[in-house]
């Protein structure tokens, strides 16, 4: 009930750990909840988004619930399984990691045809909350719509309509990722009321979490944008070590000791629960 609760007033930022260690630390700076992020687990495994498995994301999905005491939303990609049927089941698999809630997409995969036609699509998300309602365990379910990414020709229009259509097949929360006009998304909000939007912000987009709370979003997550800042550090010192063979870079890192007392406290704060 905390998560949902979340969703019912204000505006929340969501962010996305990559693993155990990250989501401790987030905790830590006081975020309410935390989401996965799909493809920063992935760069971690040496893979490209969505070439993980079904088993492997499972595992990395328990891996951050089981981090924290905070509520975990799961970026579960198109629920594994393009028929409705098999994308119920994989969701029953979601809920058994005790997640907060999980998000489906209608992204096929394919360049050929990138989104799942519009009543397969529908009829997905029904499957999904289906399959959370047969469980009991009261799961939030998110919906996304992929137009924006997939390069859709008519992005803002065909995500509200998908949207929508989500809504009404039993979509908890609402989510286009890739919108980044601050028109599109305050009608975007209007368009969904009374059901709560998320809002990826994994760019400077010059906007601020007041800007979006004013807009009436709900929720803010941020992606990969959190794995890739970390991914840009690493880049920076070890180009700088191969091609300049000097290690400047070093200066700006956070000092080992911080990071052993944060996580020797953790530790201790672990085995005595």
């Amino acid at each position: 009930m905390a998560f949902r609760d979340l969703h019912a007033s204000g505006c929340f930022v969501i962010p996305n750990p990559w693993n155990a260690g990250t989501a401790k630390y987030l905790r830590r700076l006081g975020f309410r909840a935390l989401a996965t992020t799909s493809a920063g687990f992935a760069f971690a495994r040496g893979l490209p988004d969505g070439a993980a498995g079904l088993n492997e994301m499972l595992a990395h999905i328990s891996e951050i619930v089981n981090a924290t005491d905070l509520p975990v939303n799961a970026d579960f990609g198109a629920g594994f399984a393009g028929e409705p049927e098999g994308v119920a089941q994989n969701v029953k698999a979601c809920v058994k990691t005790g997640v907060a809630g999980l998000s489906i997409e209608d992204a096929t995969g394919s360049d050929l045809n990138p989104l799942y036609e519009f009543s397969l699509a529908v009829d997905r998300i029904k499957a999904a909350r289906g399959a959370i309602d047969e469980t009991g365990s009261g799961v939030l379910l998110t919906a996304r719509a992929e137009c924006y990414l997939t390069g859709h020709s008519q992005p803002f229009v065909e995500s509200i309509r998908r949207l929508q259509a989500y809504a009404e097949a039993g979509a908890d929360v609402l989510y286009a990722p890739g919108v980044a006009k601050r028109e599109e998304m305050r009608q975007m909000v209007e368009a969904a009321a009374p059901k709560p939007v998320n809002i990826l912000v994994s760019a400077d987009l010059g906007l601020r979490v007041y800007d979006l709370a004013e807009m009436g979003v709900r929720r803010i997550s941020v992606g990969s944008a959190l794995a890739r800042a970390a991914w840009s550090g690493f880049i920076r010192a070890a180009k700088e070590i191969a091609e300049q063979g000097s290690f400047g870079a070093f200066a700006e890192l956070t000092p080992f000791a911080e990071l052993e007392q944060f996580f020797r406290a953790e530790s201790t704060a672990a085995a005595g629960r």
